[in-house]
């Protein structure tokens, strides 16, 4: 399970942040305006795994978002495709 206080907001202002959880690996980066929060398998890094491998959905670029990334993470680790 991935928690909220693993992720910052102010990290992602600046660069991407990644981690993985249970086999499924995760990346999130500031859009132009929104917070890209990706989902892979763990197998290869963000950039050589292939696009159609990666699950995406955005957020609007706020604080308030980190809960509902979080909760986005967890129901993706908790579907079964990782």
């Amino acid at each position: 399970m991935i928690r909220q206080e693993e992720l910052s907001f102010l990290f992602i202002q600046k660069e991407p942040q990644s981690g993985s959880c249970d086999g499924m690996r995760f990346y999130l980066r500031k859009g132009k305006d929104c917070i890209q929060a990706y989902t892979y398998p763990d197998r290869f890094c963000f950039g050589k795994t292939p696009e159609e491998d990666k699950a995406l959905k955005e957020f609007p670029n706020e604080p308030e978002s980190m809960a509902k990334i979080t909760e986005w993470l967890n129901e993706q680790l908790a579907g079964g495709r990782y």
